[in-house]
């Protein structure tokens, strides 16, 4: 199983970019999907998630600024990003789980090497 993440880099405040997952070894469209981003020092944190029917849910943190969207023909799973803030920076994770992911403490099955995004003021 592979998770790999692209799109990250560095990008001014009121920025935006577009994180790509793409997954191979599993059968995507059975698998809610997520992003997770870490800063230094800092836990892991839930960002965004989508279920297998494409239903979404947010930290509110992120709520109108992010969007997670899946293509399950591409077996990809992405994260839209816009109005970037320095307080985004950090190294953000794709995660997969056949249970769905709901929460900070859902199950994840599997989980991408990661990606830094790093936003500058």
């Amino acid at each position: 199983v592979q998770l790999v993440e692209s799109g990250g880099g560095l990008v001014q405040a009121g920025g935006s970019l577009r994180l790509s997952c793409a997954a191979s070894g599993i059968i995507f469209r059975l698998n809610g999907m997520a992003w997770y981003r870490q800063a230094p020092g800092q836990q892991r944190e839930l960002v965004a998630a989508i279920t297998m029917s494409a239903s979404t849910n947010y930290a509110d943190s992120v709520k109108g600024r992010f969007t997670i969207s899946r293509d399950n023909a591409k077996n990809t799973v992405y994260l839209q990003m816009t109005s970037l803030k320095p307080e985004d920076t950090a190294v953000y994770y794709c995660a997969a789980s056949r249970l769905g992911i709901t929460s900070t403490r859902s199950r994840v099955d599997y989980w991408g090497q990661g990606t830094q995004v790093t936003v500058s003021s």
